[in-house]
């Protein structure tokens, strides 16, 4: 490899903590460290920056260069940060390929998820996310997983509280890539919504939750059925997809 794919790959190795194995921390379970729930991303780690899992975040990386070496245009956003694992990846991509341009936007209520509300959107019923706390990271505390990377700086943009507030009016864009990672039919849907006109054509949308979440499942399939999208969507593991905007 050269010393730019060492270091993003060394960066997705120390943001999924395969280096230290720090255990998982999922709500009722004991679990020890275990190297393929890391890599699909079906654990909560107690000390990572992410929980995405090394595939996830290879893909990110893999796309993010993609968006470099073809010149799409714009910045790259992800909505859903927890401890900010994968927009650290993304401006170590910026780093490594020398832009001194290109923003990373990190949108995130940083308090956690919002309750549902399922008279507004029925997929969202009994959905708990809410109710753990292990997701809820402050700014603060993201801003400071940054600079133990030595990648905070002017290009990192931190938007700040609930989506429905926050994305409508966010006066950003074009963007290359965009990352969804509300979990929730309205996290989701919303995002997609103020997102993707956006998007410039031959830009990535990528969703985590896809295969994990039914709200976001058909949050995703409502959006694209309503703007008739046929770009055809691609597995990147067991919950998270991908596609290419037109």
């Amino acid at each position: 490899m050269n010393a730019r794919d060492l270091y993003t790959d060394l960066l997705i190795r120390i943001l999924t903590n395969t280096i230290y194995e720090d255990p998982a921390m999922d709500p009722g379970s004991n679990q020890s460290f275990s190297k393929l729930n890391r890599d699909v991303g079906r654990d909560w780690p107690r000390v990572a920056h992410t929980m995405v899992g090394t595939r996830r975040l290879t893909n990110l990386r893999d796309l993010a260069q993609s968006c470099l070496d073809r010149r799409i245009s714009g910045d790259f956003i992800e909505t859903g940060a927890w401890r900010g694992g994968c927009c650290i990846l993304i401006r170590g991509v910026l780093a490594a390929n020398g832009d001194c341009i290109r923003k990373v936007y990190v949108a995130d209520s940083f308090a956690g998820l919002p309750p549902p509300k399922p008279d507004l959107f029925a997929a969202d019923a009994g959905d708990l996310h809410h109710t753990f706390p292990e997701l809820a990271v402050s700014l603060d505390q993201v801003k400071a997983n940054f600079e133990r990377y030595g990648l905070l700086d002017d290009q990192v943009v931190f938007v700040e509280g609930w989506f429905e507030r926050t994305l409508p009016k966010l006066k950003a864009g074009p963007f290359a890539l965009i990352r969804l990672d509300g979990d929730m039919y309205e996290s989701t849907i919303v995002a997609l919504e103020s997102l993707y006109e956006k998007l410039s054509v031959g830009g990535y949308v990528i969703v985590d939750d896809y295969g994990a979440v039914e709200g976001c499942r058909r949050a995703v399939e409502d959006y694209r059925a309503r703007h008739s999208i046929a770009s055809p969507m691609h597995a990147i593991d067991w919950t998270g997809v991908w596609w290419q905007k037109d």
